[in-house]
């Protein structure tokens, strides 16, 4: 008897855990980047499904995010040594996302642990990977955050706290605006559902962003064909100088 109940708690409690579960859409999965391109909107949109009514533990929150593309990049820190400027010290950045976007329902450091902050690497400072830095220059966090700072400058890294509309703490929708200089690539959207700063449920999906038409044609051939390429630019050079050439001739006269 007690084996026949031990079994069935096991099997009951998966079920009793997942109390709210993340259903959600997005506007479009697709961005085209074409030669006219400047930038573009998504919507992201859902609802938490319940078998029961919400519970009492806190008001529910969501934290959505948008991540490009990540690279390793190296990030060096100018000194001035007599008069000059110079390299004196960097550190390797294992992985940093070309783009990254933060949506919540309020402020971030309100609804967010660090135990969650660690575990889910949500906000820009987790969502940077710099293994072992602290080896290769001292103060190493420093350049994390200096990292964050011209980023979000660019506006390729962004934190927008409330822009996430909650309705009866079921549905929920925000509009993420991408910038003009994608990189082309996959990119993650997370969606975090938030009680007391623990997430209870999270889900993600990916945006596809592809170069389209005459700029998909001519990266294309840069990258396959080099000599093709080069040899079709040194063309539209010189034919770009002499039409210039005769419509000036035509001016004059």
């Amino acid at each position: 008897m007690i084996r026949v109940l031990l079994i069935w708690l096991c099997l009951a409690t998966p079920a009793a855990a997942q109390d709210e579960v993340i259903v959600s859409g997005l506007s479009q999965n697709r961005v085209a980047i074409t030669a006219n391109f400047d930038g573009s909107e998504i919507l992201i949109y859902g609802a938490v499904r319940r078998e029961a009514p919400p519970p009492d533990a806190g008001l529910l929150q969501v934290i959505i995010t948008v991540e490009g593309p990540s690279t390793p990049l190296v990030i060096r820190r100018k000194e001035r040594v007599a008069g000059i400027w110079i390299n004196n010290a960097a550190v390797t950045i294992d992985a940093a996302p070309s783009f990254y976007a933060v949506a919540t329902t309020g402020p971030i450091a309100d609804i967010l642990s660090d135990t969650e902050n660690l575990r889910h690497r949500i906000t820009i400072d987790r969502v940077i990977r710099a293994v072992g830095i602290s080896d290769e220059a001292a103060g190493a966090l420093e350049f994390v955050r200096a990292l964050g700072r011209i980023r979000t400058g660019e506006d390729r890294y962004r934190i927008d706290e409330g822009t996430v509309q909650l309705t009866a703490e079921t549905l929920f929708r925000t509009d993420v605006v991408l910038p003009a200089n994608l990189t082309e690539g996959n990119y993650r959207v997370r969606i975090f559902l938030m009680r007391q700063g623990r997430v209870v449920d999270h889900q993600e999906r990916v945006i596809r962003v592809n170069k389209a038409g005459l700029e998909r044609v001519l990266f294309t051939l840069a990258h396959d064909q080099p000599l093709a390429y080069g040899g079709l630019a040194l063309v539209l050079a010189v034919l770009a100088g002499w039409g210039a050439s005769a419509v000036f001739r035509l001016i004059r006269t």
